[in-house]
Order: structure tokens, then sequence, then C-alpha cells
């Protein structure tokens, strides 16, 4: 059974955090032609031969922004308490297979779930489903068949 804690649950500030993400993606698309993939802007700079010299600007802009908003967020409110239960291997892991999903999958969930169906693109469509659907199976084989 589904349980919401009313006390910390935030539409307000999903909506506006949701709206502002929006915003951010709809100006990169307008004035620079990109999609706000996460993986594929860091891909890009790791690329150094590959990778336009016009590009290096905006992408190093884009992540430190992208970095520096929790800094940004915490000069104006409290940050969320987070508790991590699993131990490092575990943590290692899980980013070493988002890291090959990304890859087999053309893209992150930043670029295909929000940029890719804003475009109405299948392909993000199949991406985003497969993505979820795959979020879904392991939180629930994990919180109730492995416990």
């Amino acid at each position: 059974m589904m349980h919401i804690n009313w006390q910390e649950f935030t539409p307000w500030s999903s909506l506006i955090g949701g709206a502002i993400i929006g915003l951010g993606v709809t100006i990169l698309v307008l004035f620079k032609g990109r999609i706000a993939g996460i993986s594929g802007i860091l891909g890009a700079l790791m690329q150094f031969k590959n990778t336009p010299k016009d590009h290096y600007l905006w992408r190093i802009l884009f992540l430190i922004g992208l970095l520096s908003s929790s800094l940004i967020y915490s000069l104006f409110f409290t940050l969320p308490n987070i508790q991590i239960d699993a131990n490092i291997m575990i943590l290692i892991l899980a980013g070493l297979l988002v890291g090959f999903g990304t890859r087999m999958g053309s893209g992150c969930t930043s670029g295909h779930g929000i940029c890719g169906l804003g475009r109405r693109s299948p392909r993000s469509l199949v991406a985003t489903l497969s993505f979820m659907g795959a979020g879904f199976i392991v939180c629930f084989m994990f919180l109730h068949l492995m416990r």
C-alpha cells in the first residue's frame, strides 16, 4: 500500500523546479540548438578531439550551474536530510550500471525524458519507458522480494 507523507509533500516547489528546468532546456534549444542531456554534455567535454572549440564554454557553464544549484538553493532554504543506506560497493556498482545504460541507450533520463519527450521523439519514449520500467522492477525487487 502506498503512503504519502503529507508533511513533506511539496507540490509547489516541485512545480517551480520543473518550470525552471523546462525554461533552462528551452533556452538551450532556442539559443544553442542543443539538447540538455547531461551525459551528452559531459561526454562531449571528455572527447577533446571531437568537440568543436565553441562548445566548451557553454558546456562548462551548464555543468557549473548544475553543480552549484544546491549551493544556491541552500542560501535560501534548508537542504533536505538525505540518508543513504547502501554500502559504497553497491553505490559504485549502481553508478557503473547507470553509466553503461546511458551509453547503451544513447542518452540519459534528462535527454530522453525531458527533451526527447518534449520533442515527441518515439525513440525517447521507448528509452524513457525502459528507464522507468527497469527502475520500477528493481525497486519492487529490493523493497518486496529481497527482504
